[in-house]
C-alpha cells in the first residue's frame, strides 16, 4: 500500500489535480550558491521587478549592488564571480497551467550580466521573466527578512518554502531534489540522510523558524528503512508576519494604509509601498501631497513623490542686512547655486529604483561622522542643508560631472 501511495504522488499532469489545493507553481533554483550570491539574486530581481516583462534588460549601479548584499563597495572581483555563478545557475519549473496542462521549463538564472562604467547591466530569459513576475508562481523575498539570514542553506530553504505558504505545504520532494535545492548534490558526505538531516535540514529549519515570517515543520516518507521523500508544512510566524509584504492584515490596520486607500491607491500597491519604504517615509509623502493643490491624479503624483523623494525645500535663514551691495549679491548667488544643487540632487534621486535609494542613503550616512549632521539628514534626507557640501560630493562621485556649472565657489 505504501508503494501504491508513493506511485500515485509521482503522477504528473492533470492526474495529480486532486492533490493540488491552488494553482501554485514551483520554481526551483539549483546550484551551489553562497549566502551572498543568493541575496544578490534577490536584490537583482527586486530591482528589475517593475519592468521585468516590459524591458529586455535592467541596470543598477555596481556600488549600490555591492552594498545591498554585503560586499565591500569596491569589491568588483567578488561581484564578478557572483554574477558568473548566477549565469551558470539554472532555474527549473514544473507546473500546471489554467487548463491543467503540464509545463516544464529550464533557464539560466541570468541570461547575461556585464559591468561597464560602474553600472551592472543584466537580463533574464523571457520565459523565466514571465514566471518570476507572476505572483501566483513566484514570491518576491522581502529584503528586510533576507538580511537576517546567516546561512545559505537556511535562505535556500526559505526561498523554496515561502511561495507555498498559502497552501500550507511544499508537497513531497524526492530527497535527490532536496539535495539539489540545497546545493549539496554530488557530496558523498550528504548522501547519508543522517548527515543531511543533522547538518542541513535541522539547522536550516531552526534558522528559518527563528529568523523569518514563516514556521516550518519537516515530515519524512520512508520506503523500508530509507527516507525517500520529505515535505515541509508551513504556517505564518505570528511574531514576524509584519515583515511579510503579502501579510496584509497588520498593515491594513495602520493610519498610513488607510490614508493611501483614501487617495485611491490599490490595496496591493499600498502594502507594497509600506513594505518597500517605511510608514514614516510614506506618511511624509502623503503630507507633501496634502499640501499641493490642483493635483489631478493623486496616485500618479504620489508615485512620483515616493520615487523622487519630493519634499518642501528647507527654510532659508533670514538675510541679515550687510554693509555692501556686493556682499548681498554674493550671498544671493550662493543661495541660487545651493537651490540648483538641491534640485539636481532630487533629479538624480528620482532616477533611482527603491532598492538603489535605500542603499544610497545608507552609503551616505556611513560617511557622516557628526551626530548633528546625521540627525539633520534623518529629518530632511537629501534636502539637508547641513550636509549639502557632502551630499554634492557624494553624488558627484556617483555621477561624475552631474554638478558641472553649479559650483558654489
Amino acid at each position: 500500500m505504501a508503494q501504491d501511495r508513493v506511485a500515485q504522488d509521482r503522477l504528473t499532469g492533470p492526474l495529480r489535480r486532486q492533490s493540488v489545493k491552488k494553482n501554485v507553481a514551483a520554481i526551483h533554483v539549483s546550484g551551489k550558491l553562497t549566502l551572498l550570491q543568493r541575496k544578490l539574486s534577490n536584490v537583482l530581481l527586486l530591482n528589475a521587478y517593475d519592468t521585468l516583462i516590459t524591458k529586455p534588460k535592467h541596470q543598477i549601479d555596481a556600488r549600490t549592488l555591492c552594498l545591498m548584499v554585503g560586499y565591500n563597495s569596491n569589491d568588483m572581483d567578488t561581484l564578478k564571480q557572483s554574477l558568473r555563478s548566477l549565469a551558470e545557475t539554472t532555474a527549473e519549473w514544473d507546473m500546471l497551467d489554467k487548463e491543467g496542462r503540464q509545463e516544464w521549463g529550464v533557464s539560466s538564472l541570468l541570461s547575461y550580466a556585464k559591468l561597464k562604467s560602474g553600472i551592472c547591466e543584466y537580463a533574464y530569459s523571457p520565459a523565466l521573466a514571465e514566471k518570476l513576475h507572476d505572483p501566483k508562481v513566484f514570491a518576491l523575498i522581502n529584503l528586510n527578512i533576507q538580511r537576517r539570514f546567516t546561512s545559505g542553506h537556511a535562505l535556500a530553504l526559505y526561498e523554496n518554502c515561502y511561495r507555498f505558504v498559502r497552501t500550507g505545504s511544499t508537497g513531497w520532494w524526492p530527497i535527490d531534489l532536496f539535495r539539489r535545492l540545497m546545493g549539496v548534490d554530488g557530496s558523498e558526505y550528504y548522501e547519508s540522510f543522517k548527515h543531511l538531516n543533522a547538518k542541513v535540514i535541522k539547522l536550516a529549519v531552526a534558522e528559518v523558524n527563528k529568523t523569518s515570517n514563516i514556521l516550518l515543520e519537516p515530515e519524512f516518507r520512508k520506503m523500508g528503512r530509507q527516507v525517500v521523500e520529505l515535505r515541509f508544512r508551513i504556517r505564518e510566524n505570528p511574531q514576524l508576519a509584519m515583515l511579510d509584504i503579502d501579510d496584509g492584515e497588520g498593515v491594513r490596520q495602520g493610519v498610513v494604509y488607510r490614508r493611501l486607500i483614501g487617495v485611491g491607491v490599490s490595496d496591493r500597491l499600498a502594502r507594497q509601498w509600506i513594505a518597500e519604504h517605511d510608514e514614516d517615509y510614506v506618511r511624509e509623502k502623503l503630507d507633501y501631497l496634502d499640501g499641493r493643490s490642483g493635483v489631478e491624479s493623486p496616485v500618479r503624483y504620489l508615485t512620483a513623490a515616493l520615487k523622487g523623494d519630493y519634499r518642501d525645500p528647507p527654510a532659508l535663514a533670514p538675510v541679515v542686512p550687510l554693509d555692501t551691495p556686493e556682499r548681498i549679491e554674493e550671498l544671493s548667488r550662493l543661495r541660487e547655486v545651493r537651490a540648483a544643487q538641491l534640485a539636481r540632487v532630487q533629479a538624480l534621486v528620482s532616477g533611482r529604483s527603491p532598492t538603489q535609494r535605500d542603499a544610497d542613503k545608507r552609503l551616505f550616512v556611513a560617511t557622516v561622522r557628526d551626530a548633528a549632521n546625521r540627525a539633520d539628514f534623518a529629518r530632511n534626507g537629501w534636502a539637508s542643508s547641513a550636509n549639502l557640501k557632502a551630499i554634492v560630493a557624494f553624488w558627484e562621485d556617483m555621477e561624475p560631472g552631474a554638478f558641472a556649472g553649479l559650483e558654489a565657489g
